[in-house]
């Protein structure tokens, strides 16, 4: 596990598909690596009067559909190839949705859960001090990501804003509701994995009221997932995710089905629960990989990226018939070569969790527009995009019988190739 190379992997997905499309060698040579890559150092005043230095990141992997789209995440284990490798992914998933953007990705180093809040806000302005001038409503929209949140964007614009000397409030998106926000935001990943979900087990014939699921995770995407799951009449039996005691991962099980709204209400901001809060909930505590075990219809990986791997990946269920991946690359090459050859049907990351992308547009639209849509209208709208694009991916996959990662790849890598030639870059 310790050699796992998140850019690595993302790359060897491309190389696949290009192989099959017959893409030529400068256009391979253009879209598998970044297009601008920015690294840099923050430091932050702390509040004891010390000084730390930070590592911070921005990658455009390619804007050739429209200015670069992705999160901001803070991790204390965040690396360069990880940016790149999710910089990568968010261009092929806003050409998988077909929106009018293109892949880019930031990240901080840091731990924000052992950091006061002036401490964070000061570091979310130093970061947008390092990356003004080469990010920006026409060029870089920036969003929320792992550990990070609307507060979080709010002083990113500010900042932006303050910098620029005008109100911009196309320039990130994920802001609160009131400000520039849009309603349906904060559903929008954890609804649009479960609408592919439902699509999929509409195609293998199976009645999602009498399905259980497994999620790796308790974030806003798994939060959102579990509860549509459960409001289109599925369990969700099991989440793993960290107890925020003891800070190690456990698996919360409830065999009659978890309570997704009461389980919400006892997570901490960082998708953390407490074990004995959830005992009280009538959950069992497992180890960490048990959710990875249960004897479900569907599996989630909502978390990290690399997280089934050769470790683990003969521990899932034959009782699996559907992996949809909620995180970006939670899945390794090595260990997505079993999953395809045992016949468990795939949807893919940057299809699966393609909603937060297509809300953010959503919401960059209505920003740039001054004019903010109901709730109702939002979610509506992602429905109808998720679904359409998951009814491409699956039509090309049957057509010319393809595994659906590698179907949905040869749609977007499609698009994106077809962007590039026509503006004559190769």
């Amino acid at each position: 596990m310790s050699s796992y190379n998140p850019y690595e992997n993302a790359q060897a997905q491309f190389d696949r598909v290009a192989k099959i499309i017959g893409l030529d060698e400068a256009s391979c040579q253009l879209l598998r690596q970044p297009m601008r890559e920015y690294h840099f150092t923050i430091p932050v005043h702390m509040d004891d009067g010390t000084t730390k230095v930070f590592n911070g990141y921005r990658v455009q992997h390619n804007d050739a559909r429209g200015p670069a789209k992705g999160g901001i995440r803070f991790h204390p284990h965040e690396t360069a190839d990880t940016v790149k490798a999710l910089a990568m992914w968010m261009t092929w998933k806003c050409s998988v949705v077909d929106i009018p953007l293109g892949g880019g990705k930031g990240g901080i180093v840091c731990d924000p859960r052992n950091m006061t809040e002036n401490e964070q806000e000061r570091l979310c302005r130093g970061w947008v001090r390092q990356i003004a001038k080469d990010v920006g409503p026409l060029i870089d929209v920036p969003a929320p990501d792992v550990m990070t949140n609307s507060k979080h964007m709010l002083w990113m614009l500010d900042e932006f804003e303050t910098i620029h000397g005008g109100r911009y409030p196309g320039f990130i998106t994920g802001k609160p509701v009131g400000m520039g926000g849009s309603l349906g935001r904060t559903e929008a990943t954890g609804y649009g994995v479960i609408y592919t979900v439902r699509e999929a087990l509409k195609d293998l014939g199976i009645d999602i009221k009498n399905t259980t699921a497994s999620i790796q995770g308790f974030g806003n995407v798994a939060q959102y997932a579990t509860r549509l799951f459960e409001n289109l009449g599925g369990k969700v039996v099991a989440v793993s995710c960290w107890d925020n005691v003891d800070h190690k991962a456990y698996t919360f099980l409830k065999k009659d089905g978890l309570n997704g709204e009461a389980l919400q209400a006892i997570a901490d901001p960082f998708g953390g629960l407490n074990k004995d809060k959830a005992r009280d909930l009538g959950c069992q505590i497992l180890p960490g990989d048990a959710w990875l075990e249960q004897e479900v219809d569907v599996l989630i990986p909502a978390a990290l990226e690399n997280q089934i791997n050769m470790d683990n990946v003969k521990k899932i269920s034959p009782a699996v018939k559907i992996i949809a991946e909620g995180a970006n690359g939670p899945i390794n090459t090595e260990a997505d070569e079993i999953i395809r050859a045992s016949g468990i049907f795939l949807i893919p990351d940057f299809l699966a969790n393609a909603g937060g992308v297509t809300c953010s547009y959503f919401e960059q639209v209505q920003s740039n527009l001054n004019f903010f849509w109901e709730k109702d209208e939002v979610l509506d709208k992602l429905d109808i995009k998720m679904t359409s694009a998951y009814r491409a991916v699956k039509d090309i996959a049957e057509r010319k019988s393809l595994y659906m990662r590698d179907a949905a790849y040869v749609i977007a890598i499609n698009r994106v190739a077809q962007a590039v030639k026509m503006r004559g870059w190769v």
